[in-house]
């Protein structure tokens, strides 16, 4: 009796103890399955991880942004005969490799981009004509050349009224070649290399975005500075002519009317986060400023004026400015490469560095709180 209760309970207890070992042995499975699954997570991870370490790396640290003053490379108005030979395409020739060198490099178009037409403002002398119309072909050659960025905010924007500011704004679309300055476009910007660039530029002329808006121009910078990395203010502002060297940090009267405080603009717009100002308008070289670890320049003068410019004295020379930033906007260090306009305004280096004197002792002058160190040879590097 006991013999067939027991035969049961033993046949019973094996059958649940192979149930139970093959459970066990599925979850085992399982569990292996899961860790088979898993361990291939994060290598995945890692890869993703990898991608996006690779995406940042390529944001440079050190940004280098070159500048010149006024381009007005010849105009074909009143006549042709005051265009350069070879359709313009020499008139850069000597210091092309310096424009191609930066990331960034930027320029004042000093008068419109129309081929014929258009209404040009009241000129009493043709011979001395200061009404300016280049071929609009001259705005691929910029390009080819190395510019990357143009001001057309200046007193020669409106030479051939809203015509010729339409030609300009079209002609430079049409080359993708970013522009700011005009009334319709007082902004621009675009993206390179992973950096987004972001530029407001003013004058106090008619057709362009007022100079003397001080608060108005900062809050365009600040517009600019929520979507972009860094952002350039270009303004065209100040009297003009040797008399003028030197920046007053006042308001500049000049033939009668008001060309605004330029010290007082760039103040405010790098108060406003504003990276970088370049400025021009002078016909003259300005000095340079340091201000809340930005850099200021207050005038570039005259880079290439072809014929229609006197280039007497300093007019005849200009820097090319080589700015090295890093990608919050701060200034690192830079030089400065001295040109003069020989013939009737082209470019050349100039071995007697006179850009790089003028801008030397103009610095020390008008800006002697500034911790900015200028080299003979024209390395800016900031004071210690």
């Amino acid at each position: 009796m006991k013999k067939s209760i027991l035969l049961p309970l033993s046949l019973a207890f094996c059958s649940l103890f192979y149930t139970a070992c093959q459970n066990s042995e599925a979850q085992i499975n399982t569990q292996n399955l899961s860790l088979e699954k898993s361990d291939s997570l994060p290598i995945k991870v890692e890869k993703v991880e990898e991608k996006i370490e690779e995406k940042v790396a390529t944001k440079p640290e050190i940004i280098h942004i070159g500048a010149v003053g006024d381009i007005m490379m010849g105009s074909n108005y009143p006549s042709a005969a005051s265009l350069p030979a070879n359709d313009g395409k020499d008139v850069l020739a000597a210091v092309r490799e310096y424009l191609l060198k930066p990331d960034i490099m930027f320029g004042n178009l000093e008068g419109v981009l129309l081929d014929k037409g258009g209404t040009p403002k009241p000129c009493g002398d043709s011979k001395n004509c200061y009404t300016f119309r280049m071929p609009q072909s001259y705005a691929q050659i910029l390009k080819d050349y190395g510019f990357d960025l143009l001001s057309v905010a200046n007193n020669h924007a409106n030479d051939f009224g809203d015509g010729g500011r339409a030609s300009t704004a079209a002609t430079l679309k049409a080359i993708n070649m970013p522009f700011a300055g005009s009334l319709e476009y007082p902004t621009t910007s675009f993206e390179k290399d992973g950096i987004k660039y972001g530029m407001l530029a003013v004058a106090p002329n008619r057709g362009c975005f007022e100079l003397k808006e001080y608060d108005k121009a900062a809050q365009k910078v600040r517009e600019l500075k929520k979507t972009c990395d860094i952002v350039i203010v270009s303004f065209h502002g100040g009297a003009e002519g040797e008399a003028y060297r030197h920046t007053p940090c006042k308001d500049e009267v000049f033939l009668g009317a008001n060309r605004g405080n330029v010290c007082r603009l760039a103040h405010t717009c790098i108060d406003a986060g504003a990276d970088l100002l370049l400025g021009h308008g002078p016909h003259v070289t300005r000095g340079v400023e340091i201000y809340k670890g930005r850099f200021i320049a207050y005038s570039m003068g005259n880079f290439c004026t072809y014929e229609k410019f006197s280039l007497a004295g300093n007019k005849g020379i200009g820097p090319i400015l080589n700015i090295r930033i890093n990608n919050k906007g701060e200034f690192i260090d830079g030089d400065i490469i001295a040109t003069r306009q020989i013939d009737k305004g082209i470019p050349q280096l100039d071995p007697t560095g006179a850009a790089i004197k003028e801008i030397i002792s103009l610095s020390k002058a008008d800006f002697p709180n500034s911790p900015l160190d200028i080299s003979a040879d024209g390395k800016m590097t900031l004071r210690q």
